[in-house]
């Protein structure tokens, strides 16, 4: 049911603003999401927030969403555009405002021949590449993205809005790399390693399917023994003085060379 929430000590307000820190939202098990286009997104996938602030904006998916939720017999709150920005701690807020719950898949619970293209994030630590993969594995159809080691919170504020929806499309999973191993050699599965001490360039290999994607962290890149326990090293010609890519960029450009063999194949 719709209600009003007009002050900044409203207990909700504060219990909402604190799903900005790692801990509550752990506590919760909720994650917020802002904007219409994200949130749409969401609603799209079948997947409705479990509460919706907005300030009373009349833009037709604004509407859309809060008839959705309403029909769904979900928690739609009006507020002011100050409170809004309280929530999301930006000065110049979003109209919409959601509240999910997380959206964690169990290792054990990833079909893996659902999709040609997995991704696999180790140790990842920038919300805005985490972000951007999620947006490469929903543009390549990747079955979704595997969160080894210490990654940063796919459900922080800002991991969320780079991903621009695409958290809601993909599966995400956590699990430290002695518990990833055993899964993944469990069934069919290509471990491809990105390295600059790979011997093969990035396009002369056959890739198989399912194909999983490393991706190592933007600093130190895959540690020694995880490139060992590899299928295939690639690594993609450098031509200028840099000696590597953005770990997203690396990603887009290795998940689309997947995706174009594959396509050939078809």
């Amino acid at each position: 049911m719709a209600r009003e929430i007009t002050g900044f000590s409203n207990p909700l307000v504060k219990r909402v603003r604190s799903l900005r820190e790692k801990k509550y939202r752990k506590a919760e098990g909720l994650f917020l999401a802002e904007g219409l286009r994200i949130l749409t997104e969401a609603r799209e996938e079948g997947v409705l927030p479990e509460m919706l602030f907005h300030a009373g904006s009349t833009h037709p998916l604004a509407r859309d969403l809060i008839a959705a939720m309403e029909s769904a017999g979900g928690d739609v709150i009006e507020t002011t555009p100050d409170i809004l920005s309280k929530i999301s701690g930006k000065d110049n807020a979003q109209a919409v405002v959601g509240v999910y719950r997380d959206r964690l898949t169990p290792l054990a619970d990833l079909d893996r021949g659902s999709a040609d293209i997995w991704i696999v994030a180790q140790s990842l630590r920038d919300p805005g590449n985490l972000g951007t993969i999620l947006r490469t594995g929903d543009a390549v159809g990747a079955g979704g993205l595997i969160l080894i080691d210490d990654c940063v919170d796919p459900f922080s504020v800002e991991s969320v809005r780079a991903s621009m929806g695409a958290l809601f499309t993909q599966k995400i999973a956590q699990a430290r790399w002695e518990e990833f191993i055993p899964w993944l050699r469990s069934g069919p599965g290509q471990l491809i390693g990105t390295s600059l001490k790979a011997t093969h360039d990035y396009q002369e290999p056959s890739y198989e399917s399912p194909s999983f994607l490393l991706v190592g962290n933007e600093a130190q890149g895959l540690p020694e023994a995880y490139e060992a326990q590899c299928d295939l090293l690639v690594k993609m010609p450098m031509l200028g003085k840099a000696d590597s890519l953005n770990a997203a960029v690396a990603t887009a450009v290795m998940a689309y060379e997947l995706l174009n063999q594959k396509r050939r194949v078809r």
